[in-house]
């Protein structure tokens, strides 16, 4: 037997999450396992039920910053990947907001048929669009602090800085990605390694 992929929805509008909890249903591998509408609700029930996919709402409160951080703490968190849903319009905000968020994918709400295949795809691996998300998450970072991001992921330092040079360096990019620690880093972009 396939294997359930578990799906936790975050969405503010009750009646569009109902809809998309009976479109769920409708599919025996996917097994909706929780709903929530806000921030904190969305982080804490993430981290106690671990999914494999979060829908997110973008839009949880009066702008779209609730989302993008409760996104990027479910992936700090948890295993879950986190497909964006999304009302927004612009190509370029969408890429941008997604981007902050660390999310590995998004569809726009109106694309709602697309949602049951791009679930299978990113709970079975990582995906072209959660690939260029995360390097667009990357897209802040100079030269220099992309390979010492290389460094922090593990791989080999080929760089001729001095130790201190890459210490500072390394600040740098942890606080340009607005992560914490290594271990956060290495954790929200494995994907990018898994495919190298």
């Amino acid at each position: 037997m396939e294997q359930i992929i578990k799906i936790l929805i975050v969405e503010n509008d009750k009646d569009f999450a109902w809809l998309l909890q009976n479109e769920l249903e409708l599919h025996e591998r996917l097994k909706v396992v929780g709903v929530c509408g806000g921030r904190e609700e969305a982080v804490k029930t993430a981290c106690r039920l671990q999914p494999d996919i979060v829908l997110m709402d973008l839009h949880l409160g009066n702008t779209y910053e609730e989302g993008i951080q409760a996104s990027k703490q479910i992936r700090i968190k948890t295993d879950a990947k986190v497909l964006i849903l999304t009302a927004l319009y612009s190509q370029e905000i969408i890429e941008n907001v997604v981007a902050q968020s660390f999310a590995s994918g998004y569809i726009m709400k109106e694309q709602i048929s697309l949602l049951v295949e791009n679930i299978y795809a990113l709970a079975e691996g990582t995906t072209g669009q959660e690939r260029i998300l995360l390097q667009s998450a990357l897209s802040c970072l100079t030269p220099a602090e992309r390979a010492v991001f290389d460094i922090l992921m593990g791989e080999e330092d080929r760089s001729h800085s001095s130790s201190k040079t890459i210490a500072n360096q390394k600040t740098q990019v942890l606080k340009k990605l607005k992560l914490d620690n290594k271990k956060e880093l290495q954790h929200v972009f494995r994907a990018l390694k898994e495919n190298k």
